[in-house]
């Protein structure tokens, strides 16, 4: 089964062919078909994106690197940003601004135009526009193919517990964490907590990883944002294929473990389907390592039936795909997982 959004999306790509619908279904559109520009748009919402009284500059950094993670995912080589801001009366346009101005910079991302706006709520819209390197190809979603290896290019689920310490209080300004009234204040748990929280406000896009990808012969890849189930039962559709992978591989991470047990949570939901990571999940075929500097680490295998499948204590159980559904209002599961 598919999310609202994803059911939406379809319908969409059917209406509009002809019309460049064909394009639509990868987390960036390759301009003209199959040209040298591949284009995003991504939108952060005060109280949907971001919890209120987020500092500027942070938001500002975050809305750069949502929208790179999505040129890493093809594979391309950012270029041109164009903003659409709309803010409330008294908001300081000129904080967001200049830290905006200095990640694009650090990226060398050209902020080339936009819109400004009043709105009762901040609302920021970023628009990317990225080139294909030269000697690479774009990444698709569609590439996946059976006893493909299933890759993830960082660990998942630290980001959702740091949403969770922010909504318990946890406060970010600048490179200062500030943890939840009555967390324990030190030790390995409160470096844990500041990473964690670092980890949703700050992800780091990882374009040098989709630069490869885009130079193997073949790749498919998506880049984690609303979950890891959710996204992967993406990838799967668009390359008709099924997943199965292995739980074990997604929690053996000291960091994840202490959060979700201070914070009352499994660290397993929070893996497959906190969402908010920001890293790239990808398939190749089995003959194919990435290289040890990317850290990234194989969580499964990609075979010719359809549908998720999670390996956990030495059964493999049906996977739910479940993470965050914007027209659904929030967090969704999209089937029960039952044993068998």
């Amino acid at each position: 089964m598919t999310s609202t959004e994803d059911r939406l999306i379809a319908w969409l790509r059917r209406r509009a062919r002809g019309a460049g619908g064909e394009r639509i279904g990868d987390d960036a559109a390759f301009l003209p078909r199959g040209g040298p520009w591949a284009a995003t748009v991504d939108t952060q919402i005060e109280g949907v994106h971001f919890l209120p009284g987020t500092d500027p500059r942070l938001l500002a950094r975050r809305l750069l690197a949502v929208n790179l993670s999505d040129l890493a995912s093809v594979g391309a080589v950012p270029r041109f940003a164009l903003l659409a801001l709309a803010a409330p009366a008294g908001f300081d346009h000129q904080r967001l601004l200049a830290s905006l101005v200095e990640a694009c910079r650090r990226w060398r991302v050209e902020l080339v135009g936009g819109d400004l706006a009043r709105s009762p709520a901040l609302t920021a819209v970023l628009t990317l526009v990225g080139s294909r390197p030269a000697g690479g190809r774009w990444v698709r979603r569609s590439a996946a193919r059976s006893g493909d290896a299933l890759w993830l290019g960082g660990p998942v689920g630290l980001a959702a517990a740091g949403l969770e310490l922010l909504r318990r209080g946890a406060r970010a300004s600048g490179s200062r964490v500030r943890l939840p009234p009555g967390f324990p204040p030190g030790g390995q748990l409160a470096a844990a907590a500041r990473r964690a929280v670092r980890r949703h406000l700050l992800p780091q896009p990882q374009l040098e990883l989709g630069g490869w990808l885009g130079r193997q012969r073949r790749a498919a890849a998506i880049d984690v944002s609303d979950g890891l189930s959710l996204d992967l039962g993406r990838l799967c559709r668009e390359s008709a294929v099924g997943a199965t992978i292995e739980a074990g591989a997604l929690i053996d991470r000291p960091d994840l473990d202490r959060l979700a047990h201070q914070l009352g949570k499994e660290p397993l939901p929070l893996a497959l389907s906190g969402g908010e990571d920001y890293v790239l999940l990808f398939a190749l075929p089995a003959s194919v390592e990435p290289p040890a500097r990317f850290a990234c680490h194989r969580i499964g295998t990609i075979h010719r039936q359809p549908g998720l499948h999670l390996r956990e204590e030495g059964r493999r159980l049906p996977l739910v795909e479940s993470g965050w559904d914007h027209l659904a209002g929030g967090s969704v599961r999209m089937q029960e997982r039952k044993r068998r």
